[in-house]
């Protein structure tokens, strides 16, 4: 697998980003692309370990460790290192239907049990399968397949995430007739509106991706509830199978003193009313400003830093971000082992934003609010 020599011969490199000063002023992808000559030698420092735990998607002390979905990696790295893009897309479809989707959003679980990140830093595996499936869409290989035979069989899949999305792709394969009800008013659930377009293009990667499926035959259903505009009943009378994907879209409250004043508001609230307003083109009477605004994003992960790059394209005035969890170390310590998950420290796009533009990394750690303090007026002052 790759060059027997490459992790050796070469050191890992990722492909560089905008600006963060350039970037906060728009909502584009923010990634540049690595020329093929760069991918190919970051594809050759996968070697033949043996033990490629970066596909076996197990836990480990309550953590993911390895690729959830069991991608074949060190094949399609080795693809890859001999320039055989067009076989390394077939072998990362094999496994994932939207790798242009996990390639951009995905933790990468995987590079953190990498076997070279033992005593080095691991191979970019991440960014190699975004560029696999980019170069696939560029070169045209990815097109519409619809499967030649039918079932007759109809199924109903009930709601479009990525749950909804990957079992629509995989009933219509195996023949059946698919249906996606999605009560929003675009297809695509947390990845049209949960996460933010300069992290996931919605017109470029996401709509794409959806209207090739309803070339493959798929029926997407917007603006219907089930339950609401259309009962379980009728679901049951109409098909012959019903998948459930409704996702978990009931947010965690924080039932503190003051949370019921003006200007507290939940991550998917804010996140979603921006890419909605982003996607109509113009802001509607339900978009969250932080212009000119003191910020507090309550929460270390990765919502919180999405809604710490959105309010900072907004132009808020500060930023604050809160993390009830300790700093993690720079480097693994003795209670977190390879192949775990490495627990730390990263400087995340949006607090690179933060940090460009206010000087410093905008998290506090070991701090949580206890109480929203009002302004007299029923709006929240401080915390």
């Amino acid at each position: 697998m790759g060059k027997p020599t490459g992790f050796i011969d070469y050191l890992r490199e990722l492909p560089a980003d905008r600006a963060p000063g350039e970037r906060i002023s728009d909502w584009d992808e923010f990634h540049y692309h690595m020329e093929d000559p760069k991918l190919r030698q970051q594809g050759a420092r996968c070697m033949d370990c043996g033990i490629p735990f970066c596909h076996t998607g197990t836990l480990i002390s309550g953590m993911a460790s390895g690729c959830p979905i069991n991608n074949l990696i060190p094949e399609w790295n080795d693809l890859v290192y001999r320039g055989l893009w067009r076989e390394a897309l077939d072998r990362l479809h094999k496994t994932n239907n939207f790798p242009e989707f996990t390639g951009r959003v995905c933790p990468a679980p995987c590079e953190g049990s990498c076997v070279l990140g033992i005593n080095a830093p691991p191979v970019t595996i991440k960014n190699i399968e975004c560029s696999i499936i980019d170069k696939g869409w560029e070169k045209g290989w990815v097109a519409a397949e619809p499967p030649k035979t039918r079932t007759g069989r109809k199924v109903a899949v009930v709601g479009s995430g990525p749950a909804g999305l990957c079992a629509a792709a995989q009933l219509n394969r195996a023949g059946h007739w698919v249906t996606v009800f999605e009560r929003e008013d675009r297809p695509g659930g947390l990845l049209m509106y949960g996460i933010p377009n300069m992290k996931l293009d919605k017109d470029k990667v996401v709509t794409r991706r959806i209207k090739l499926m309803e070339q493959e035959g798929i029926r997407f259903v917007c603006n219907c509830e089930v339950g609401r505009f259309l009962s379980a009943k009728q679901l049951l009378d109409d098909f012959d199978a019903i998948v459930l994907c409704t996702g978990a879209t009931k947010p965690r409250d924080l039932p503190i003193e003051g949370r019921q004043l003006k200007g507290v508001h939940f991550a998917m609230e804010f996140l979603t009313a921006n890419t909605r307003s982003l996607l109509d083109g113009h802001r509607n009477g339900n978009f969250i400003s932080a212009t000119g605004k003191d910020v507090i994003v309550i929460g270390g992960g990765d919502t919180g830093t999405d809604c710490v790059g959105t309010a900072m394209r907004h132009g808020c005035k500060t930023l604050l971000q809160v993390e009830i969890l300790p700093k993690p170390p720079m480097q693994r310590t003795s209670d977190n082992p390879w192949p775990e998950w490495p627990k730390v420290y990263r400087l995340d796009y949006g607090q690179e934003e933060a940090a460009a533009k206010f000087g410093d990394d905008p998290r506090i750690y070991l701090s949580t609010a206890t109480k929203f303090d009002d302004d007299d007026h029923g709006q929240v002052k401080s915390m």
